[in-house]
């Protein structure tokens, strides 16, 4: 193989690595048809009036929010005052009946009612009679929006009233916390002065009505135990009349004991006559005499059993049994009056007791505050709050606008 050459390989063709060139005609007939390009946007009604819209709907109306809340709000200045129902109890010698009682002791309805209280007509009419409130909160002439209408009718005052005093509970149970305002810090001291005033003296005349309560039914309670026992000791009194017997146990007594000693004459007499009977004819003197005396003795001992009901028809007459259970049966009865009574009576001493030693009262925790500046109305959020909701508003109406727009 020595001198050969090995052979190499060909090398392509440059027809074939050359790109063949595209026929003309070829590519105008397959080729897809380049469009002009876009012309670029321009502003049309539409968009002006788009424009428009925005600046009427979110821009103006904040803008002009924005001056009168700077320029014409007047400054409100609040005070809070915070308290609480007390109930102050004292330990009595009476204690032990205190269930007996009807007056509360829980503050926690107290808190409740007056959560219902402050914001009634009532109180509002009240406080307004007493520092006049259409003055006071209509003293901003340049501000009719958030002033009040030195006419407002009471309806108005009170709607009022519950955008200016905002009521609120306490971290604790039974707190209550209350905060005023109006355009001079005085007058919001006032009115939360006021309005503890006029909620302790409701406090304590709730207080006076469950002490009443209380006493009225425990003095209906010993008027009717006392009407008892004196209708169970004059029934026992009638009987004694009646029967002409102080104390029936006593009779029925003695009237048992005669009746033992009569028995046991009766067996002293049968046996004396059975040994008479024994020793002597039978129309001796001493037997007949021994029979009668016998006989006797019967008849005393059943005379004396028909009075203890012991035997025998007793005729209209009451046997002593029955006599002596009518005496248990008064008896009972008066001794249960008497007790009746006597509980009765610690009772209503105990109600008074309580009535006296028991007081219920408003405590304030936290005293009426005095601003020294203002942070009502709050501008930044009002104005915020505002803008916000109109430009929702506007975005939702533009993207309804535009989406009808896109299906036609």
């Amino acid at each position: 193989m020595t001198g050969s050459t090995v052979p190499r390989p060909a090398k392509p063709a440059l027809a074939a690595i050359a790109p063949a060139r595209p026929d003309p005609a070829a590519s105008t007939h397959n080729s897809t048809v380049v469009r002009k390009p876009v012309a670029r946007a321009r502003f049309k009604l539409r968009h002006h009036l788009l424009l428009l819209s925005f600046l009427i709907c979110v821009v103006v109306p904040p803008a002009l929010i924005a001056g009168y809340l700077w320029h014409y709000a007047a400054d409100q200045y609040h005070s809070k005052i915070g308290f609480a129902v007390r109930l102050e109890q004292q330990a009595s010698a009476l204690s032990i009946l205190g269930g007996l009682t009807g007056i509360s002791n829980s503050s926690s309805s107290d808190t409740d009612i007056l959560f219902e209280y402050i914001p009634s007509q009532r109180l509002v009419s009240d406080i307004d009679d007493a520092i006049d409130l259409r003055k006071i909160w209509s003293r901003p002439q340049k501000d009719p929006v958030f002033a009040l209408s030195p006419d407002a009718t009471l309806e108005e005052l009170v709607d009022y009233w519950n955008k200016m005093v905002k009521l609120s509970r306490g971290k604790g149970g039974g707190l209550l916390e209350v905060e005023a305002r109006a355009f001079d810090p005085d007058d919001a001291v006032l009115i939360t002065t006021q309005l503890f005033e006029r909620s302790s003296q409701m406090i304590n005349a709730l207080s006076s009505i469950a002490r009443e309560d209380a006493i009225s039914n425990a003095f209906d309670d010993l008027t009717e135990a006392k009407e008892r026992l004196k209708t169970a000791r004059e029934g026992i009194t009638k009987f004694r009349n009646v029967n002409q017997l102080v104390n029936p146990q006593l009779d029925l007594q003695t009237q048992a004991g005669l009746l033992g000693n009569l028995q046991g004459q009766q067996a002293a007499a049968l046996i004396a006559l059975d040994l008479l009977q024994d020793a002597t004819k039978a129309n001796d003197p001493r037997v007949v005499q021994a029979e009668r005396r016998l006989v006797v003795i019967e008849n005393r001992i059943d005379a004396e059993r028909r009075k203890l009901g012991l035997g025998g028809d007793s005729g209209t007459e009451s046997g002593m049994a029955d006599i002596v259970g009518e005496y248990e049966r008064l008896t009972v009865e008066r001794e249960f009056a008497e007790r009746t009574y006597t509980t009765a009576l610690a009772g209503y001493d105990a109600s008074l007791a309580e009535a006296r030693r028991k007081s219920r009262y408003l405590a304030a925790y936290m005293q009426p505050t005095r601003a020294e500046s203002s942070i009502y109305p709050q501008r930044p959020t009002l104005l915020g709050t505002v803008t916000l909701f109109l430009f929702l508003s506007w975005s939702i109406a533009a993207l309804v606008y535009y989406s009808i727009r896109d299906r036609r």
